[in-house]
């Protein structure tokens, strides 16, 4: 029996426990009822509360709905009539994704993928080096490829061959390129590294000039992902919203023109007001793709389209000039969807001054602070009872 404990011994003891039951605790769900897009919440007395506000941007979880994605407001102007298999409008700044259908579709990327080998080999190689192409450089080139023209032996600087990549396609300059950096498999698995760490989990590389190969693919959500990542970099976004440019011939250079119709309006597609360019791509397996950028009134948006169903062969940029008119007239009247940094790795929080005791949280199912603190506080006071346990045990021996 401890009937003859020392009250001021057992009562530090016994109130640290409480304290630290008490901290472990639940905190009721009714103390901080959580925003969501819907919902009421009813008070303790009974009566309604008004609708929660819709969350500012959804979970990620949003994004891998199937069909069209889109949150307006009263007087938003309706989503044109889009035959992709997959689409996305996004504000670049932001990153907030302003409409989508089927965002995380797997589907092959054709040379829209150049844009992650672009945003992983750039920053690896100085523009102004030199460099002669040997044979086996282009030895690997698949038949059918896009070609700049690039000639073994012949001696190039890495702008040419990134203006070779950027306007015609070339599939020969991402070939010696990849060389400069590693090696065709050594480039692979840096783009594909570079992809988890930009949150694009959608991505699988086996072919780093985007041609087919099976199992090779990406998303809407990915490629809206490396595109507006690619405009951070000057080097990228200088080339890819270059038009025309010279590239080095046996003799003299010749003229080559960017594929992308919205940028140079060719072939009777009008060239869109504003658009930075970015890229697109074809192979028979992944149909047409594009990722655009166009900016207009300080805003910048861009739009990724993916395999249109009908219209033809220049369907992608009538899609895509579209997205981008609906993106802009709908500024300020839709919520967006989902965020182009919404699985982007967190990075990890500094070291706080803050104690830890002081910390509160209205979710307790995500935050284990409290738990930890109260564990500490019930562990003080079960050692101060066994402390008192064994003052005693030793008092009675003497």
């Amino acid at each position: 029996m401890i009937t003859r404990f020392r009250y001021r011994a057992v009562v530090p003891a016994c109130s640290l426990c409480v304290a630290g039951l008490l901290a472990c605790t639940p905190v009721p769900a009714t103390a901080a009822p959580a925003a969501g897009y819907h919902g009421t919440v009813r008070p303790r007395g009974g009566e309604p509360a008004p609708p929660a506000l819709r969350a500012a941007v959804p979970a990620p979880s949003l994004l891998y709905r199937s069909g069209v994605q889109v949150r307006p407001r009263r007087g938003a102007p309706e989503l044109p009539d889009v035959s992709a298999l997959s689409w996305l409008v996004a504000d670049a700044s932001s990153g907030h994704v302003l409409a989508a259908s089927e965002a995380h579709r797997p589907l092959p990327p054709a040379s829209t993928l150049k844009t992650l080998f672009a945003l992983t080999v750039l920053p690896r190689l100085p523009s102004g080096m030199q460099h002669t192409v040997r044979y086996r450089e282009l030895a690997d080139v698949a038949e059918g490829s896009s070609l700049v023209g690039v000639e073994e032996g012949h001696r190039y600087q890495v702008a040419d061959l990134w203006r070779g990549v950027f306007l015609s396609s070339g599939n020969d300059a991402v070939h010696v390129l990849a060389s400069l950096n590693g090696g065709w498999e050594t480039t692979a698995r840096r783009m594909q590294t570079n992809a988890r760490a930009l949150g694009a989990l959608d991505t699988r590389v086996l072919s780093p000039d985007g041609y087919d190969a099976p199992g090779q693919v990406s998303s809407a959500y990915d490629l809206a992902v490396f595109g507006r990542e690619g405009l951070r970099n000057p080097d990228f976004a200088r080339y890819c919203s270059t038009a025309q440019a010279e590239f080095p011939g046996d003799g003299s250079p010749y003229a080559i023109e960017n594929t992308n119709r919205l940028l140079t309006g060719e072939d009777g597609v009008a060239p869109y007001p504003g658009l930075i360019g970015i890229k697109n791509g074809y192979t028979s397996n992944a149909g047409n793709t594009l990722v655009a950028a166009a900016r207009r009134g300080g805003r910048t948006l861009e739009v990724t389209v993916m395999n249109p169903q009908a219209g033809g062969g220049f369907a992608v940029y009538e899609e895509a000039r579209a997205l981008l008119d609906w993106g802009f007239a709908a500024d300020g009247q839709v919520d967006p969807v989902g965020s182009l940094d919404g699985l982007r790795p967190k990075a990890r929080p500094a070291a706080s001054a803050t104690p830890v005791a002081a910390a509160t949280s209205g979710a307790p199912d995500d935050d284990w602070s409290g738990t930890a603190v109260g564990a500490g506080l019930a562990g003080l006071g079960a050692g101060a009872l066994a402390l008192a346990l064994r003052a005693r045990g030793r008092a009675a021996r003497r």
